[in-house]
């Protein structure tokens, strides 16, 4: 008889919570405020959904292989070598593109933080947008460099951080909000919300990926799909409350004209914060806000640029020693740097465009996976629901993405401007 002990359901589920939720989620509400909160509520549930099932239509075929197998060996069989190299590139796009958005949003805080630090009655003291992007690089890409358990060890205190100041801000700013302001019928001028529908999907879709963690949790749960499963639709139905809690507070709060001089900035989360700070009762909600925004973003950033440092090793070989990883880290981190120091106002337009490059590898793949799997294996120890009609339901899920984020670039879109 096995003495040996059954992972618990909670433990995977936080995984597939902690892989989901990030700060992504600080984007939905610039990018979703065309559609305001009833749209946004109805994108994030029709989100939640497709990016559920297409995670549960990669376990379908993973179970098909043996432990340990990821994306790489499973894609190449099922679908060939050109989709292989398509959908690796697309994750590296994916993790640079993100590691962009963080530098972006973490320097603008950090600007802020240290001009509040260091100014006093008689001077005023501002570092610049660059300075900030570049302590809050630099700093962060250390732990990454040293080893993946000081990331580890850092990350811990960061997410214990952010999950206190989390519920601690959207406890004052539910008890704030107001329905005038959630519903907006009291506004003036621009009323129009289908229009912008289209617009809000590639940043919600990148909300949900958790795909990278599936063949991890076959492994934890020794290839039972049942706990798998569920632990699937626990974390993402977390990720779901705390994305609708998320908007609720934000989009009761900051009436949706004042949302202007966000998306002027690109979503940047410094100007959120201080346009929403205007509408404050309190100045400790706002700088409990500041401090949840940070460690939301530093904590996505290690956990992003902690995969994309060990693809960059793996793809380049660069060795463990203090000079392959000093390699590495350069390779990880200067492109990424260079690019937020040129654009430093890009973080919702970043994350739309790792919302086109995900669609490939957490939707598109997944669905042609389970499709390619079901012809190829006679039996299966698991099925995703819907047959072959959820597939084409997926896939066009991920072709209106791809669509909403080729016509923005073309203007074919409206874009909501405040």
């Amino acid at each position: 008889m096995s003495n040996k002990k059954t992972p618990s359901l909670f433990g995977g589920a936080m995984i597939i919570a902690g892989g989901t939720i990030g700060a992504g989620m600080l984007a939905n509400p610039t990018s979703m405020a065309g559609v305001w909160f009833v749209g946004s509520l109805l994108i994030l549930v029709y989100t939640w959904f497709c990016m559920t099932t297409s995670g549960l239509m990669l376990l379908e075929a993973n179970l098909h292989y043996p432990t340990g197998a990821g994306f790489d060996t499973i894609v190449k069989d099922l679908l060939g070598k050109g989709w292989n190299v398509f959908n690796g590139l697309s994750l590296a796009f994916v993790l640079y593109i993100l590691t962009y958005a963080y530098i972006t949003s973490g320097g603008g805080i950090t600007e802020g933080f240290l001009n509040q630090l260091l100014s006093s009655e008689q001077s005023a003291v501002e570092i610049g947008r660059t300075f900030g992007s570049l302590i809050f690089c630099v700093i962060l890409a250390a732990f990454v460099w040293l080893s993946t358990k000081a990331v580890d060890r850092f990350s811990v205190v960061l997410m214990a951080g952010m999950v206190i100041s989390f519920f601690l801000s959207v406890s004052g700013l539910l008890s704030s909000a107001k329905t005038e302001v959630l519903f907006d019928t009291l506004a003036q001028g621009e009323q129009q919300y289908l229009p912008y529908a289209l617009v809000a999907l590639p940043v919600c879709l990148v909300s949900f990926g958790f795909h990278q963690n599936v063949p991890s949790l076959v492994k934890y749960y020794d290839r039972d799909s049942r706990p798998v499963v569920k632990a699937i639709f626990i974390g993402t139905g977390i990720a779901l409350v705390i994305y609708v809690l998320w908007q609720l507070a934000i989009q009761g709060n900051l009436p949706r004209a004042e949302f202007a001089p966000v998306i002027e900035k690109g979503g940047d989360i410094a100007v959120l914060l201080d346009a929403l700070g205007r509408y404050l009762q309190t100045d400790y909600i706002a700088l409990i806000l500041r401090f949840f925004a940070y460690m939301a973003i530093a904590s996505s950033f290690l956990g992003v640029t902690l995969g994309l440092f060990d693809y960059i090793a793996d793809l380049f070989k660069f060795d463990d020693s203090v000079a392959g990883r000093t390699k590495t880290t350069l390779v990880t981190f200067l492109p990424p740097l260079l690019l937020s120091l040129q654009f430093p106002y890009g973080f919702v337009i970043a994350i739309g465009y790792a919302g086109l490059a995900a669609t490939v590898w957490a939707v598109i793949v997944p669905a042609l996976l389970a499709k390619a799997s079901r012809r190829k294996f006679a039996q299966s120890g698991y099925t995703a629901y819907g047959g072959n009609a959820m597939i084409y339901f997926v896939l066009l899920f991920g072709i209106l993405n791809i669509f909403a984020q080729i016509a923005m670039q073309f203007g074919w879109l409206p874009v909501f401007t405040g």
